[in-house]
């Protein structure tokens, strides 16, 4: 890959991904996700210092190569389905996939990221939106968590863990939190969802 990693990449419990396995163009890029454990959530971030060009915004993608019923597609190409978008305004966000569509005996796990013109991906995120509300409709009873509050849930348990660990530097005594103090969120944070994946699910608001 030519130029900097554009993306950070983290399944739920899993490792941060920056690195693509494929770039297929400038604009398009694949990266292989971790089967080894479980997980039913993926954030995407720009990574620092990272921004796209006016007018554009990341296509998020998730692909697998068997189908629902579990038999490998044919010829083993994967099949991508839409999940939202990240660009100007919203440097980040938290996909939920379906439950238990991610399994360690999954084969093939891709996430594709397409740059693309933000009108393009804005009407698709209206289209899936749409997509979301029908399918509430038609399910009423099943548990929905909006993937705003479950962000908000992740964000709200950073903020408390780190709170602790603030202090100020610099003129006018700038408030700051040491690199360690985040990554010894991160490493409890992992711990917690591999031995409790849906303690955010029933975390209070």
């Amino acid at each position: 890959m030519s130029g900097p990693p554009l993306f950070g990449i983290v399944p739920a419990g899993q490792q941060l991904i920056t690195e693509p396995s494929s770039t297929l163009s400038p604009t398009s890029f694949l990266y292989t996700l971790p089967t080894s454990r479980s997980f039913s959530h993926i954030m995407v971030f720009l990574l620092p210092s990272i921004s796209l060009s006016e007018g554009t915004a990341a296509a998020i993608y998730v692909g697998t190569v068997r189908d629902v019923a579990g038999a490998v597609q044919s010829g083993g190409t994967p099949q991508f389905k839409f999940l939202g978008g990240i660009g100007a305004g919203k440097d980040s966000a938290l996909f939920k996939v379906a439950s238990n569509a991610v399994k360690s005996d999954d084969d093939g796990l891709m996430l594709g990221i397409s740059i693309e013109s933000a009108d393009s991906v804005g009407q698709r995120l209206q289209e899936l939106s749409v997509e979301k509300m029908n399918t509430f409709a038609a399910n009423p009873d099943a548990p929905q968590i909006p993937t705003p509050v479950l962000a908000q849930r992740i964000i709200q348990n950073a903020f408390n863990f780190l709170a602790s660990f603030s202090g100020s530097a610099g003129p006018g005594g700038v408030e700051v939190v040491p690199l360690k103090a985040f990554e010894e969120w991160w490493r409890k944070f992992e711990a917690r969802i591999r031995a409790d994946p849906g303690f955010l699910d029933r975390q209070n608001d």
